[in-house]
């Protein structure tokens, strides 16, 4: 019997971590589902990881739209029939200004999209992976290394990525019977469009400004397909890569 081939759906597929991410899933051999907002970006992903030889399905979604969660899921069981790993990558930021000036508009944005959007995309694959034959499957989050410890005036950023840690850690444990194991991805300033701002220098914990070490990206990617390689009765619940020279385990 032919082996099945493995689906894998990033969200924010279309830049950056994701679409490395995506790149190095497809290398790999997996189908790919790419969830994204702008449909032209994650058209760019799809014509290159053509090369791969893998199947993709682009699927423009936004995460903080419930209904366009539903459908990109509805989407990917219609096309694939199952689902083998879900990498929830999706995520935004907030202008750095004092906490107390942060628009209460602007925290939900980022928690919706964040939290709420990555909660919404575990129920679903949940509800696909238990159901399929094989059973199980692997949820991968992006947590970032603000899931540790924040920057300054980061708090919307920073209190999700603290809050998913909490949803891996409680999707691990309530995803036992069902085979299907989650694994957080804390990520720490990998080369993309979103920490360009790095090169010029950012605020420290002192006030001072300064440049900071990035790496690349396709590191990320690897990192990932390694997770998602990894037999059902295995995990790594939690991994951190990051650029080695960045300021984070010192003290600043």
């Amino acid at each position: 019997m032919a082996a099945l081939q493995k689906v894998a759906l990033i969200t924010g597929a279309g830049t950056g971590i994701g679409k490395a991410v995506a790149l190095a899933l497809m290398k790999d051999g997996y189908a790919a589902v790419l969830a994204g907002r702008r449909k032209d970006k994650l058209e760019e992903t799809a014509a290159e990881g053509k090369a791969s030889g893998s199947k993709s399905l682009v699927v423009p979604t936004d995460v903080s739209d419930p209904g366009s969660i539903k459908a990109l899921f509805a989407n990917t069981k219609e096309a694939f029939g199952r689902l083998d790993v879900l990498f929830n990558n999706a995520g935004i930021g907030a202008p750095a200004v004092p906490l107390e000036d942060l628009p209460y508009e602007t925290w939900k944005k980022v928690v919706d999209t964040n939290l709420t959007g990555i909660f919404l995309c575990t129920q679903e694959a949940i509800r696909i992976m238990k159901a399929q034959e094989p059973r199980g499957g692997r949820i991968i989050n992006n947590g970032s290394i603000s899931a540790h410890a924040p920057r300054p005036r980061s708090v919307a950023y920073t209190a999700t990525k603290h809050a998913v840690t909490g949803l891996t850690k409680s999707t691990s444990l309530d995803c036992r019977s069902y085979n299907i194991t989650c694994s957080q991805i804390d990520i720490g300033n990998a080369a993309t469009p979103l920490t360009e701002r790095m090169a010029q220098g950012v605020m420290q914990a002192d006030g001072r400004t300064a440049v900071e070490p990035r790496m690349n990206a396709d590191d990320v990617g690897r990192a990932v397909v390694y997770v998602a390689n990894l037999p059902l009765d295995t995990n790594v619940l939690f991994m951190t890569v990051m650029a080695n020279l960045m300021p984070f385990v010192g003290r600043g």
